[in-house]
């Protein structure tokens, strides 16, 4: 480095073989001006003490693996600047989650609620083997487009104080991404999709904090897509003692 420019990084450890509770630890390290606050967690790895943990893959915002608490927020750390810092950065894992060790939280309870709210297109395949492809206009696409852009960073579920209170909720991606294909023209699996979003845990446990839409590092407003769903789910509970199910 042609200038020695010195961030005392606080970082978050966790072994779970010897922790009863996370600890802090404190690297004084040499930094370079255009360093991410991913760089000097990787510099800690490499040239400091390789027992540090954390995830990180991409390094272009795009993979979300790299999401972590940076001075109490959470944000993708190969996104966001070290010199945006003063002389100390505290990193911590992602709030709402069991940590596995360091900075390395659980995904599998944030895969299954994923995979409740069931995020793709039911039916399409089935139609367009018996029909042909399904045209889409372009102002079909952007009533769903901007859902779509989530990368499962998990920053939402970090920010958002239902997660939090709330083990059942399934949170703001999961919801943003299942009312994303209820916008779908292509789906047949808005009633299946609303059925779980009127239950427990689903869109009306959302208080409406907006938390989750400020820290979303692609914009996608997962609290606007939540607010969208809880309309036409009153609006299609209402229909059902009006038209039965099944349209009969």
């Amino acid at each position: 480095m042609n200038e020695i420019n010195k961030k005392t990084v606080k970082v978050t450890r966790f072994d779970p073989d010897q922790d009863e509770e996370p600890r802090t630890e404190a690297y004084e390290i040499p930094v370079q001006d255009d360093w991410k606050v991913l760089d000097a967690l990787n510099y800690i790895k490499d040239e400091v003490d390789p027992s540090l943990s954390h995830r990180w893959s991409c390094r272009m915002a795009v993979c979300g693996s790299c999401g972590m608490q940076v001075n109490g927020e959470p944000k993708l750390t190969c996104k966001t600047a070290l010199s945006d810092y003063e002389d100390t950065v505290e990193v911590a894992p992602l709030a709402n989650f069991p940590i596995i060790r360091d900075l390395v939280v659980e995904l599998e309870g944030f895969m299954e609620k994923m995979k409740t709210a069931k995020p793709w297109i039911m039916s399409a395949k089935e139609r367009a083997a018996e029909e042909g492809p399904t045209s889409q206009s372009p102002e079909e696409l952007a009533a769903f487009k901007q859902f779509s852009m989530c990368i499962n960073c998990m920053l939402c579920y970090s920010a958002c104080p239902v997660v939090g209170n709330e083990p059942d909720f399934l949170g703001p991606a999961a919801l943003a991404l299942g009312h994303r294909y209820n916008q779908d023209t292509r789906d047949e699996g808005s009633s299946e999709r609303n059925e779980i979003f009127r239950d427990e845990g689903g869109v009306f446990a959302c208080s409406y904090a907006n938390e989750c839409s400020q820290v979303c590092p692609k914009n996608v407003d997962p609290s606007a897509a939540i607010q969208q769903a809880k309309l036409l789910n009153v609006i299609d509970w209402a229909k059902s003692f009006v038209v039965p199910r099944g349209g009969k």
